[in-house]
């Protein structure tokens, strides 16, 4: 039965597969059930409460996306949309925490529509297939960069603005022992090899642990008090009704909180999903990626669902190349990412401490490198396609938002256009999102 509905065979995979995949694409984002919680808490919202928001609304949302769409996609409270509910919604807006969980609520809802409208289908026709290509190769600069920067092999610098870390600090060399390993698995075609590098790195940083290299803080650190004496905090659900009113009670703010919440959503989303549709192979003929559009409508959902728990907006995690990685290609995949966060609110601790940064780090750069492939499909031979794909993928990487990537693409394609006489050659609604992405840039969200 579950053959038949995930299609398994059909997609070249199993049930092994799919379940190493989806342990390995919870584990590249394990880390948000530390981060989370630690982040919104500066609203005044309880971190115990936070914690289980965030493992039940991802695991939630994750499951709806496996039995929704064909994608093998986790999704957990996206990072940098929880910074914006935090510092610029509730303490530099001066909204409450109900206020902002209730904009949370109204621009998903926002999202649903247009993912269930014709203006979701146009958007994704409009953009063309060499900045597609690009969003992806520059997803995957970003992700090796993540990973590099989380372990601490870079790290910044006053001068240089980024530098190479001590790399005979233990995280940081037990982070190098991490990639090595797993490049080599690759490189000898080693199936799982990436799960299996991750689970070989956790062994070695409990030995180096045991053996006195490093203090057991540096490799293994002390959790989070709410990572640990998390009980079922049901104190946030719902929490987003009573905001209506403060909400509604300022209309340019509105108007602003929502556009960003939405216009950041959305955008990250395509972005991430044509990319991750890509390299599971879903293509058609023209080049469109198959589906997208039930994966859009998980991600809303699973936004709403998010909110509704009491967590910022729950999104699709780029970090599901990881999975897709060793071979993930259906939505089982998501499902076993969805129990596995329900199962955190027990397992945390364990789950925290063993897969740190500096063993998850070389999942995120081997993905990287198999993502940036999709550069040699560009028609490198235009320059105005050229500048753009560059533009998308350094300021996606230098500003770590997917969005503004995408603005910068936009933005130099339509301009590159104009300025060498074949405006009439892309379709109008480029120009418009260009304008929309323009605003977005200069005026700010």
């Amino acid at each position: 039965m579950l053959d038949n509905f995930f299609k398994l065979k059909e997609n070249g995979t199993d049930y092994r597969t799919e379940i190493i995949g989806g342990i390995t694409t919870f584990l590249a984002m394990a880390y948000i059930l530390g981060i989370n919680p630690t982040l919104l808490s500066e609203t005044g919202m309880p971190a115990t409460g936070i914690f289980f928001a965030t493992a039940i609304g991802s695991g939630i949302a994750c499951i709806v996306m496996g039995l929704l769409s064909t994608y093998p996609i986790g999704l957990a409270p996206g990072m940098g949309i929880n910074a914006l509910f935090t510092y610029t919604i509730v303490l530099n807006m001066k909204y409450s925490w109900e206020g902002a969980l209730a904009a949370v609520f109204l621009s998903n809802i926002i999202f649903l529509i247009l993912t269930v409208s014709k203006i979701r289908e146009a958007i994704l026709n409009i953009i063309p297939l060499d900045l597609k290509l690009g969003i992806g190769a520059g997803i995957g600069f970003y992700l090796a960069f993540i990973g590099l920067s989380s372990s601490g092999i870079i790290e910044t610098d006053p001068e240089t603005l980024l530098t190479l870390g001590n790399v005979l600090s233990p995280p940081i060399f037990l982070a190098l022992i991490s990639i090595f390993i797993t490049l080599v698995l690759y490189l000898k075609q080693v199936k799982g090899g990436v799960f299996i590098g991750m689970i070989i790195t956790a062994i070695i940083g409990l030995i180096m642990v045991s053996l006195g290299f490093g203090a057991g803080n540096e490799l293994m650190p002390t959790m989070p008090e709410h990572a640990i004496t998390t009980t079922f905090d049901l104190s946030l659900f719902g929490g987003f009704a009573r905001g209506f009113g403060e909400l509604f009670s300022n209309i340019p703010n509105l108007i602003m909180i929502i556009f960003s919440l939405v216009f950041i959503s959305f955008f990250d989303a395509t972005g991430t999903l044509i990319s991750l549709g890509r390299q599971c192979g879903f293509v058609d003929e023209n080049g469109e990626v198959e589906g997208i559009g039930r994966a859009l409508l998980s991600n809303a959902l699973g936004g709403i669902i998010g909110s509704i728990f009491g967590t910022s907006t729950i999104t699709t995690y780029i970090e599901s190349a990881a999975g897709i990685g060793v071979g993930s290609k259906t939505g089982l995949t998501a499902v076993v990412i969805g129990i596995l966060f329900i199962l955190s609110i027990f397992i945390s601790p364990l789950i925290l401490s063993l897969f740190t940064a500096s063993v998850t780090t070389s999942a995120l750069i081997l993905v990287g490198i198999l993502i940036i492939s999709q550069l040699k499909d560009i028609n490198w031979d235009d320059l105005v396609v050229t500048s753009s794909v560059f533009l998308t993928i350094l300021m996606m990487v230098l500003t770590s938002c997917i969005s503004l990537g995408m603005a910068w693409g936009f933005i130099t394609y339509a301009i590159g256009k104009i300025a060498t006489g074949k405006f009439n050659e892309i379709n109008v609604g480029v120009y418009a999102l260009a304008i929309v992405f323009g605003i977005y840039i200069f005026v700010g969200l």
